[in-house]
Order: C-alpha cells, then sequence, then structure tokens
C-alpha cells in the first residue's frame, strides 16, 4: 500500500481519451537526428491533388550543417556534387606544373607515362563520379536546407511510387492526409445495429462538391466489409464501381476513366457490414449488470481521434466538415441518441423501428459524430432555448440531478461570456457504463463514464468537484473544438487547452464554493515536470502517424496549453483576453484555424496602444517545447533575470539555445498579497534589467505561479525567502508558496541546488495550514520515499518515514475523521490521512480499521473523502480484502466502486496482486476500461511494483489490442510501470524490451519519457543520497 497516493495530482480524469504537420514547431539550426529523435524536418503542404514521388537520386543526411553553410532555397543536391567534384578537379590542376618553353616533350610517336601523382588524382575523380552516379541513381532526390530535404529534385526521373490495395491493383494514393481534390458537403447515414450478435450493417450516401479536377476520390475506411459501391455525377444516373482499399492506411479509393472536373458535384453510396467493436472506439459494444443481475447490452461511439472511419466510410480529417442526417434501426424497448433531435420513427417490415434524426443544423468534424443504441433514462430542462438532458441506466436516474444543475448554470454562463449561444436545439449529457475516456464532446450528445456524471446521495465535495470539471470542460467544447476546430491535429492545443482553461475559469466564476484553484495550480505544476524532459514536444507540433495523432493528447495539449492561456490572460490589460476570444469565434465559426488565427485574433483585440505584440510572444511558447528558467541575481537597486531552457537532461547535454517572451509578474516584501501588488515585466532577450526600491527585503516573481516557469533565486535569494517564510508564513499567498516548494524540488533535480537547502526550506512547513502548499510538499517527500522504497533503501525509508512523521504528524493527529467544510479542507484532511496510514500510523490505522468494520456491519455510512484511506486499510488483511471484494460485486454507486478497487490493487499479497491483475485484462470482474487504474495502483506498491511490469511485458499484445498504440491508457501504463525504477538494471531492460517491440510501440514518445525519467532519478537519487543519509 503506498502512503502517497499519486492519484491525489490525478484527482480529475482528463475529460477525454487523450489519444493525439507542424507549419509551427521552431527550426534548428543543426538537425542532428542522432541526439534529438524529436527534431523533424518541416514539410510544404501537399497540391490539393499531389501525389507523392520517389525521385531515383540522392537523399543525404546532413549533420552538423549550419544555417548559413547551404542556402535554403537556391542549394540542391546537384550543385553541391558538381561544385566538390570540381573543387577535386582544381585540387588537382593546382598540383600541375605550369606550361613553359622548357618543358621536356616526348618523342614523336612514343606515349607520355603519366605520373605516380597524376594517376592517384585521376582514380579518386573517377571513384567520387562513380559514387556519385550510384547515389543519384539509388536514392529518391533532395534538395537541402537546414530542415532536410524539402523540394524534389526536377531534375531527377519522377517515379510515382503508389502501395498495392487489398485486390493486388495499385492503391491511387500514397498520403496519410487526403487529397484536397474533393470536399464532403453532407452525409445520409443509415445503420442497422444487431445487438445479439454484436454486427451492424451501414449505408453512407456522401454528396461531394470537387475542387480540383481529379481522377480519384480517396476517403478512410477501417474494418468495414463495403458490399456494394454506386457513384452519380451530377444529374447523371448511379453507376456501380469498383473500391479500393489499402489497409495500412484505412484508406478506399475509387479510380475514374475521365476526370471529375472542378465545380461538378457527385454523390458516392456505399453499403457494408461489420462487427461491433470490442475495444473502445468506433461503434462499439457495451454491457452492464442491471439491479436484478441481469446483464444489459447498449452499443455506443467514441469517435476521437481517428476512429470514425470504423463506423462508417468518411473523409476523417477534422477540415472535412460536413452536415450529418443520421438514422438507426432498433428493437422495441431500446432508444437511439444522436447529435441532432430525432425527427420521426418509421415501423419496418422486419419489426424493428428507425429513428430519423433532423440533419445537422452544424457542419461537423466527423470524429463529433455521434449515436448510442440502449435504454436510459433522464433529468431534462430547457436552459436558452436549448433542451439540456442528462441520462443514465434506468436505476441511476436520481444520480443525474447534480450534473443537470450544473449544467444549467454553465451553459448559462458560456453562453454568455462568448457572446454567442449553443448553437443546437438539445443537449444531451449521457453516462455510458463501460466508457474508457473522461468524457467525449461529441456535438449535442456528450457522451460520460458515469464516475465523471453521476452523483449520488452521498458523493463528497470532492466528487462534486470532479464532475463539475468534466462537464465545464466538455460544455466549453461546444465553441473551442466544435464550433471552431483545428485544421489538424498538430494544433489539438486549441481544442484541448481551451477546454481545460475554460474549465477551471468558469468554475472559479460559477462555482467558487469548489475552491478549483488548487486543483488547477496542481495541474500546472504536474505540467511543468513533462515538459522538462527531452522527449516533450512543442505545444503545435508535426504529426505525421495515427501513432503521433494519439500521443497528442497528452499534458503538453490539454495543460499546458491552458497554463499559457492564463499566463497571457493575467498579462492583458482588461477584457482584452475574452475581446479576442471572441472575435476569434466569431471569425471562424463553423470553419478551421490554426494557431495563428487565435494570436492574431487577441491582438487585434488590442485595448492599450503600444502592448507587447502578442503573436510575437505567444508563438515563442507554441513553436518550442520547454519552458524557461529564470535566474534572479540582485545586487542593491539593480535586479538582473536570465532565461535559459529549464531541461532535465539524462546525459548532461547542453540545453538548446532556445528563447522566451516571458511575462514575469513579481512582488516584494512591501506588498505581496494582493493582485495590484503585481507587477508585470516582459523579458525578451537572454538577459535584463529591472529596477528596485533599495529597502526590499525580499522578491517573490510568478505571483500566483499564473507563469509556466521555474525560478532560481540564486543562494542569497532562496535564504531571504525561506526567512520570511519562517517569521510569517501568510507573508505570501498559498500560490506562491505551493510554487516556491515546487521550484525548490525541481531545481534540485535539475542540480542547482543543494538538498540541504530543500530541508532548509522544508523546515517552515511545521507552520504551514493551507492546503496547496502542503499537499505539494507530501507529494514531493513522497516521490522521494517511493523512490527510496523501490531502491530497498530501507535505512533511508524509515528515517524519511520519521521526517514526514515529525513535520507532518502534529496535522495529521488533527484531522477529525469527519467531512469538513469546504473542498480544500476535505481535500487536505483526505491527503494527510492517507499519507498517516500508509506509513502506518497506530492510530490512524486503528481508526480506520474501526470505521470499516461499521462500514461492513452497515451500522456507519464513511464520509466520500475517507473511503479510499478505509479502504486502503481494509484491503492489507486476508479478511478485508475478500470483503472488499464482495462488496465491490454488489455496490452500485460506481464512485464508490472505483474507490473500492482502487483499495483491492493496493494489497501487497503477491497472490492478490496476479489476481486482479489477471481480471483486469480479461474485463469479467473488474472492467478492462479500469485496467490502467490498476496497473498504476499496483505500481505503487513495494510488493507489486515489478509484478506490474512483468505483467505489462507478457501481456504487451493483448494490451495493444484493447488500447491503442499511442492512446492514453498506454501512456499512463507506461509511466505507471516505469516512472519508479532508478538504476542500471532497470534502464537496460525497460530500453531492451520496448526496443523489440518496433512498429508494436517502440517508436512512442511515452517510452522515451520513460527512459529519461529511469535515467534522471538514478542521478538524482546518486546526487541527494548522501545529503538524505546526513540531514534526515
Amino acid at each position: 500500500m503506498d502512503p502517497f497516493d499519486s492519484n491525489n495530482s490525478e484527482r480529475v480524469n482528463r475529460p477525454r481519451n487523450m489519444i493525439e504537420n507542424s507549419m509551427f514547431e521552431e527550426e534548428p539550426d543543426v538537425v542532428d537526428l542522432a541526439k534529438d529523435s524529436a527534431a523533424f524536418p518541416t514539410f510544404p503542404a501537399l497540391d490539393p491533388d499531389e501525389v507523392t514521388y520517389e525521385p531515383r537520386s540522392s537523399r543525404l543526411l546532413v549533420r552538423g550543417l549550419g544555417e548559413n553553410e547551404l542556402d535554403e532555397e537556391e542549394e540542391d543536391y546537384e550543385s553541391s556534387a558538381r561544385l566538390l567534384g570540381m573543387s577535386f578537379m582544381n585540387r588537382s590542376a593546382s598540383h600541375r606544373p605550369n606550361s613553359s618553353p622548357y618543358t621536356r616533350h616526348a618523342q614523336p610517336q612514343s606515349c607520355s607515362r603519366p605520373s605516380t601523382r597524376t594517376v592517384v588524382v585521376c582514380v579518386l575523380f573517377l571513384v567520387i563520379v562513380a559514387s556519385m552516379t550510384m547515389v543519384l541513381y539509388f536514392l529518391p532526390g533532395c534538395t537541402f536546407t537546414k530542415t532536410g530535404c524539402r523540394k524534389p529534385n526536377s531534375t531527377a526521373p519522377l517515379e510515382p511510387v503508389y502501395p498495392h490495395s487489398t485486390s493486388g491493383e495499385l492503391f491511387p494514393w500514397a498520403e496519410l492526409r487526403l487529397p484536397a481534390s474533393v470536399r464532403p458537403l453532407s452525409y445520409d447515414l443509415t445503420l442497422n445495429p444487431v445487438l445479439s450478435t454484436m454486427t451492424f450493417t451501414g449505408r453512407t450516401v456522401i454528396t461531394m462538391s470537387v475542387l480540383h479536377s481529379t481522377k480519384r476520390i480517396v476517403l478512410h475506411s477501417a474494418e468495414l466489409n463495403i458490399s456494394r459501391a454506386t457513384f452519380q455525377l451530377g444529374d447523371g444516373k448511379p453507376s456501380v464501381v469498383d473500391v479500393l482499399e489499402y489497409k495500412p492506411r484505412q484508406q478506399i479509393a475509387i479510380k475514374f476513366p475521365g476526370e471529375l472536373k472542378m465545380g461538378q458535384l457527385c454523390i458516392l453510396t456505399l453499403d457494408y457490414s461489420a462487427s461491433l467493436s470490442h475495444t473502445y472506439d468506433g461503434f462499439y459494444n457495451s454491457s452492464y449488470i442491471d439491479k436484478d443481475g441481469n446483464k444489459r447490452v447498449l452499443a455506443a461511439t467514441q469517435f476521437e481521434p481517428l476512429a470514425a472511419r470504423k463506423a462508417f466510410p468518411c473523409f476523417d480529417e477534422p477540415a472535412f466538415k460536413a452536415t450529418f442526417l443520421v438514422r438507426i434501426s432498433r428493437q422495441e424497448g431500446y432508444q437511439t441518441f444522436s447529435n441532432m433531435p430525432k425527427a420521426k420513427t418509421t415501423q419496418l417490415p422486419n419489426g424493428l423501428l428507425l429513428d430519423e434524426f433532423e440533419k445537422s443544423s452544424v457542419n461537423m468534424s466527423t470524429y463529433l459524430v455521434a449515436f448510442i443504441v440502449a435504454n436510459f433514462t433522464c433529468l431534462s430542462k430547457n436552459v436558452s432555448n436549448t433542451l439540456l438532458s442528462v441520462y443514465a441506466v434506468p436505476e441511476k436516474r436520481e444520480h443525474t440531478l447534480y450534473a443537470l444543475d450544473t449544467a444549467s448554470t454553465l451553459l448559462q454562463f458560456y453562453n454568455e461570456y462568448f457572446d454567442i449561444p449553443y448553437p443546437l436545439s438539445k443537449l444531451d449529457l449521457v453516462a455510458i457504463p463501460d466508457f474508457l475516456a473522461g468524457a467525449m464532446e461529441n456535438w449535442g450528445l456528450i457522451t460520460f463514464r458515469e464516475t465523471s456524471l453521476l452523483v449520488g446521495n452521498q458523493s463528497s465535495p470532492l466528487e462534486k468537484q470532479l464532475v463539475a470539471s468534466v462537464i465545464a470542460h466538455e460544455l466549453a467544447h461546444q465553441w473551442f473544438g466544435n464550433l471552431v476546430t483545428m485544421f489538424w491535429w498538430n494544433d489539438l492545443w486549441l481544442n484541448e487547452g481551451f477546454a481545460t482553461y475554460m474549465q477551471y475559469m468558469s468554475l472559479q466564476r460559477v462555482f467558487p464554493q469548489l475552491d478549483i484553484g488548487n486543483l488547477f495550480l496542481g495541474v500546472r505544476l504536474r505540467a511543468l515536470a513533462k515538459d522538462s524532459l527531452n522527449s516533450s514536444h512543442a505545444v503545435s507540433t508535426q504529426v505525421d502517424t495515427p501513432e503521433q495523432v494519439a500521443e497528442m493528447f497528452d499534458s503538453v495539449s490539454y495543460e499546458k496549453g491552458a497554463s499559457i492561456l492564463l499566463m497571457l490572460n493575467a498579462s492583458l490589460p482588461g477584457r482584452q483576453f475574452q475581446k479576442g476570444i471572441i472575435d476569434y469565434l466569431k471569425t471562424f465559426r463553423g470553419s478551421n484555424t490554426l494557431t495563428d488565427d487565435l494570436w492574431n485574433s487577441l491582438t487585434q483585440a488590442e485595448i492599450s496602444p503600444g502592448q507587447t505584440n502578442i503573436s510575437e510572444m505567444m508563438s515563442t511558447w507554441t513553436r518550442q517545447k520547454g519552458f524557461p528558467l529564470i535566474n534572479v541575481i540582485r545586487k542593491g537597486d539593480q535586479v538582473t533575470l536570465t532565461q535559459e531552457h529549464f531541461l532535465l537532461s539524462a546525459d548532461n547535454s547542453t540545453p538548446p539555445s532556445s528563447m522566451w517572451h516571458v511575462p514575469v509578474t513579481y512582488v516584494n516584501d512591501s506588498c505581496s498579497l494582493a493582485p495590484e501588488c503585481s507587477q508585470v515585466f516582459i523579458l525578451k532577450t537572454k538577459s535584463d534589467t529591472l529596477k528596485l526600491a533599495n529597502n526590499v527585503k525580499w522578491l517573490k516573481l510568478n505571483y500566483k505561479n499564473t507563469g509556466f516557469y521555474i525560478v532560481d533565486y540564486g543562494e542569497q535569494g532562496w535564504d531571504d525567502l525561506v526567512d520570511a517564510l519562517t517569521k510569517n508564513v501568510s507573508v505570501l499567498t498559498s500560490e506562491d508558496r505551493a510554487s516556491l516548494i515546487h521550484n525548490m524540488f525541481a531545481l534540485s533535480r535539475l542540480g542547482r541546488v543543494s538538498f540541504h537547502q530543500v530541508l532548509s526550506l522544508m523546515n517552515y512547513i511545521a507552520n504551514e495550514t493551507d492546503t496547496a502548499p502542503l499537499t505539494e510538499a507530501l507529494l514531493q517527500l513522497g516521490t522521494i520515499y517511493r523512490l527510496l522504497d523501490k531502491r530497498q533503501e530501507q535505512g533511508l525509508v524509515a528515517r524519511m518515514k520519521g521526517y514526514i512523521m515529525g513535520h507532518f504528524g502534529a496535522l495529521m493527529d488533527k484531522q477529525t475523521w469527519r467531512e469538513e467544510e469546504g473542498v480544500s479542507k476535505q481535500e487536505l484532511s483526505s491527503a494527510l490521512l492517507e499519507v498517516a496510514c500508509g506509513l502506518e500510523k497506530p492510530e490512524c490505522i486503528e481508526q480506520a480499521r474501526a470505521m470499516y468494520k461499521q462500514f461492513s456491519n452497515q451500522t456507519m455510512l464513511i464520509p466520500g473523502d475517507l473511503q479510499q484511506v478505509v479502504f486502503n486499510v481494509a484491503a492489507q488483511t486476508e479478511e478485508g480484502w475478500s470483503l472488499l471484494l464482495e462488496a465491490y460485486g454488489h455496490v452500485a454507486y460506481d464512485a464508490e466502486k472505483r474507490k473500492m478497487l482502487q483499495a483491492l490493487a493496493s494489497t501487497q499479497d503477491a497472490r492478490r496482486i496476479t489476481w486482479i491483475l489477471k481480471a483486469g485484462l480479461e474485463g469479467n470482474v473488474v472492467q478492462t476500461q479500469e485496467l490502467p487504474l490498476v496497473i498504476r495502483t499496483v505500481s505503487d506498491g513495494f510488493a507489486g511494483h515489478l509484478f506490474a511490469w512483468d505483467f505489462v511485458q507478457e501481456n504487451w499484445d493483448r494490451l495493444i489490442e484493447k488500447f491503442p498504440v499511442g492512446s492514453s491508457a498506454i501512456q499512463s501504463i507506461i509511466k505507471s510501470t516505469t516512472s519508479q525504477f532508478s538504476t542500471q538494471a532497470h534502464f537496460d531492460q525497460v530500453k531492451s524490451f520496448f526496443s523489440s517491440l518496433k512498429e508494436r510501440g517502440s517508436q512512442m514518445r511515452s517510452v522515451q519519457a520513460a527512459l529519461e525519467t529511469i535515467r534522471l532519478n538514478q542521478r538524482w537519487m546518486d546526487s541527494i543520497l548522501p545529503a538524505l543519509r546526513q540531514w534526515l
């Protein structure tokens, strides 16, 4: 059982299955693929009907080539080759003796014998010419720039390279991205699911416009058996056409003998059949056990990012927006749901009912289409001309009221804040019993995990905070993502970063009692940790494969995206931020955008003349990975600020010379708490100076941690801040105190401060009472405790336990084991008690066991936010674990059920660990959607962390069958099972395993992050162990 629940920092499930061409990634002067696997060349957009060619000329790998050594637009390989040949010729000529009247001539009719030097030079020249000829012949042509190969070599013969379709015929397209020659205007979808056989048939009718003359139409289809296809051009008659399929890219194509002309309309009709998916994407089957013990089946969809093609043939890219008319057949006793309201129901000759929905009144990207076949009940109300409904299985109808009230308030807030009313006539929020993602923002039909939407009568304040957060995120998407959509997945942050920022901002405005500020602070601090690794990526970055698309759904797109928006808003005057995003939404309503479109809208909304150029400033935050470390050097009234890339490098490599425009906020001892105390200084260069009053005692940068950077104050600056906190903890806001703790530990990892300095700061914590700094301190100390525990440094583990008890024991003893007033106080109480019982504090264990005994006898209800600690303690005994497993099978409320599962997985018994991992994989007793949680919890325990790693290795192929490569579930599993390793042996084992996977996962960014993290853990532990032995 882990005393430091790492899940506290992830208390709010990311509201989506974090699954998922960069025109914005800053190009390095030196491309060294051997050192930085994330450095990809940037390519121009394809012409609308461009075909990929494989020229038979040369492609070189240029390493260490400076920016000015080859001109980007003019130099090409052949000119370089000619110059190279000429240089040898000139060098040969330079060795020749000059002609002279005294030169001795050969006798007539005799051959002069060449010198040895001439022979050598000629041979070298011939070898070079032959080598160049072979290179030109065998390798693809390339014109070189500092970013790599950009334009085809026009002097080389071009041969189109097409893949072969499943029929053996050449497939007429060779790119991941679809050609832009044809655009869908509308879809007419008919789906006939058969839940008894878990299959469905369908018909898709796509009306298209030809934008550029072409002889082919290429679109997406995956795991669909297309039985018939017809094509109609304009008002002509439909004719049967052949469909070619290329499965590796999930594409189908129709070729035509003549050209389709620009401006023509055409209709493609496709009949097909398929099985309902057994994973959590596409059109998938789901089930649950009702209150009478009967198994109920249903079908639902999860299309983001690339799974609409698994339900119907389509142009499955965000930029191909269209309208949709949906029909779904069903049995009596079932209901169907889709994005739009139901228009009519027709009785079919086979006894089924056909529900037809209204044609969508807005253009949608395919990933936002949704439909469900189930038996749900709901509560509804009208909100600003929108019918708002919350659906759940019948026995949980009463658990929908909180979500309905919360969504109602938030919908009204967003309507007013964005100055654009929600555009559809209905909005359904649906709790799916078996759903991997936290939630999905399908337009008009938002789907949720039950734990993310339903709130029971005994729900805790933190459970309500979770539900409100997810609802706020998904409702924000109805504008950011649905109304205005990113053009391609490289700019996913425009959807997810905005929705994440709005979820916290909106809840702070309309539900201040939820204390959402601490949660937002926590996720910003965790995002810094991921972005400090070399394996991180720019907010807007190149995306070329489905796996890269999936991996875009990570903390950089979500939490870093939200963090830089908070930083921007905090640095702007008045309502400029709100005015800018309103202009952005109104300008691009119904269309697709790029990151620059957002910055331009915010720049044009300028209120005060002479402001910082927002496009110029914010591009430095989205086009390059990482964030700055601000170093502070103070001499009297002069403060010098310098910036550098904060990079935790496992190999001590020099960080890239990145530069940001940093809106540095700061306060000092004369005024440090109120917002008006904060001053802003824009640091645009490597170093700059600001001036203070002479009597300033200390300086604190990054007021309330609204900036996405870390600060090092230097030894004296840190001493001044520690001294101030020791005298009066209230001299800084709780957010500032939490950020100081975070920054100090981060600088320790970087090697900039000694661990003695870390412990010196922690000495003030005995006087701390606020949640944010206390939970941050517990989290940081818990990380060290777990690393020591996994290294079996038992002596230091015992001393760390004593250190924690010495600093937090008094607060632990003050906890009442009752529900506290206020979310923040309840969060702190839960955190303190979980640590106390995890460290086996006798009083904590005794109280938890007593409460569980009363709970199991049904004589007591445990407050929701104390259930986890009580269940964890109970699960450590054989009897308690067995009783908890029995209760898990019968409990109806999903939040409580999930806590029981987490407790069951916290056992230190090897036999039970093996059982629960296997149960999560099989999906019978434990739903497979919970397997990442099970693996994470098992990994946190000392007894389970090696079991979990072995389990992942042995079952990798089954895991990626259930969760796509790159998905948030796979990212979570990799991080959970490797992040606490800190030895060379474990590094070698992890590297060897993932290297062996090849296309089954070896290239994932999360794998590189795992290897980096192990190296960094090893280096950090080696550096601080002497200090721990000395000072603990």
